[in-house]
């Protein structure tokens, strides 16, 4: 993992962000590259008016010093930061610049859901893991000492699943963290028996490993949704962090039925990482 994005807004959530990318950083020797995206019109930045064009300048110079605030943290010592402002005005182009830095990694804050309301639903967080072609992780709190010592990657053992775990997998060995790898059974059409399960496991990890391995950290769970399942599981192992497989802009949770994705980072006190599909 070489780089590791973090787009900030300067806020609290950010630094919770930033935190978990300095942590990650020096176990990987990772350079983080601080995304700022700055409101600017495109008719400001490119007027001759000079008043206009002040305006731009006043913009700039301020947020360089905002950065230059919000950088100057003990926890980054030692790490290689690379500060960034970019004139977007739409978060679905933090991918665009994921990809002229050949970034790993994205790391973003988010405030989950508040009472009834769905916060992670339409906010930036979310239109970045829609629009991401790299893993998202997205935190709600300060990061643990401890680190992710226990990972659940939550998916449905299909084909379409191979790849996110492939990824998810060479990423947290990297960080010397083993897989829990998690399948929630429903009390509906799709539900199946244990031996029905096992089989489905054996398939999967067949293909996505070249062995069975892996049956090793396989779990199953019988719950009334995925979410409860995952969540549940989580809580009952006390897992650092929750991964799971995005269909990205097409919908970010299509490994099993609904929203799943968004419902799990919207209920989550954990981490939650995305590996696209």
């Amino acid at each position: 993992m070489k780089k590791i994005i973090v787009p900030i807004d300067f806020s609290q959530h950010s630094e919770y962000a930033l935190k978990t990318a300095a942590r990650m950083a020096k176990k990987a020797n990772s350079e983080i590259i601080v995304l700022h995206m700055l409101e600017i019109s495109q008719a400001v930045l490119t007027t001759t008016d000079s008043e206009q064009s002040s305006k731009a300048v006043f913009f700039l110079k301020l947020a360089e010093q905002r950065f230059d605030e919000f950088l100057d943290k003990d926890y980054l010592d030692g790490v290689k930061i690379t500060p960034l402002v970019k004139h977007f005005k739409v978060f679905s182009e933090v991918n665009d610049v994921a990809k002229e830095q050949g970034a790993d990694l994205i790391i973003m804050g988010s405030h989950g859901s508040s009472g009834f309301r769905e916060v992670f639903v339409g906010s930036n967080t979310e239109k970045v893991v829609r629009h991401s072609d790299i893993p998202v992780l997205v935190v709600k709190n300060a990061p643990q000492e401890t680190g992710y010592e226990k990972v659940v990657f939550a998916c449905d053992l299909s084909k379409d699943s191979i790849n996110p775990y492939k990824k998810a997998k060479e990423m947290f060995e990297r960080l010397g963290t083993k897989m829990q790898v998690l399948y929630v059974n429903l009390p509906s059409i799709s539900f199946r028996s244990s031996t029905e399960i096992e089989q489905k496991a054996k398939d999967f990890f067949n293909l996505a490993d070249g062995n069975l391995d892996g049956m090793e950290y396989v779990n199953f769970i019988s719950d009334y949704s995925v979410e409860k399942g995952v969540l549940n599981f989580s809580n009952k192992i006390g897992a650092d962090l929750i991964s799971v497989p995005t269909h990205g802009r097409k919908g970010l949770a299509h490994f099993f039925e609904g929203s799943i994705t968004e419902d799990i980072a919207n209920h989550s006190k954990l981490p939650v990482m995305t590996f696209k599909i």
